[in-house]
């Protein structure tokens, strides 16, 4: 999965936006994350679930991945049934092994 596959026609303008923010954001990972999840969900979310769904992607990519991918303990606020749907579309993120990279 490379990118959006969804298409926003058939959406409200409200969720048009979360949906092109949730393929856009500051790291690839919250992308695929995130995109994932709006590709998939955006056009059944209540109203209240979208609230939920923009103060989650206000916070910022560096600390959402680290919940996500479990580095650090998901902050109370957000130990929600949204954000356990939200992190069951994470990829297997490999990490790179020593000596690749840079």
């Amino acid at each position: 999965m490379t990118g959006m596959t969804r298409s926003s026609a058939d959406l409200d303008p409200r969720r048009r936006r979360i949906l092109f923010r949730a393929w856009h954001r500051g790291i690839r990972e919250m992308d695929l994350v995130l995109g994932q999840f709006a590709d998939a969900e955006i056009g059944t979310l209540s109203d209240i679930e979208l609230d939920e769904l923009e103060v989650i992607m206000a916070e910022e990519d560096q600390d959402l991945i680290k919940w996500v991918v479990g580095e650090q303990p998901i902050p109370q606020q957000y130990r929600t049934p949204l954000f356990t749907r939200i992190i069951s579309y994470r990829p297997d993120f490999a990490p790179l092994s020593s000596g690749q990279g840079a």
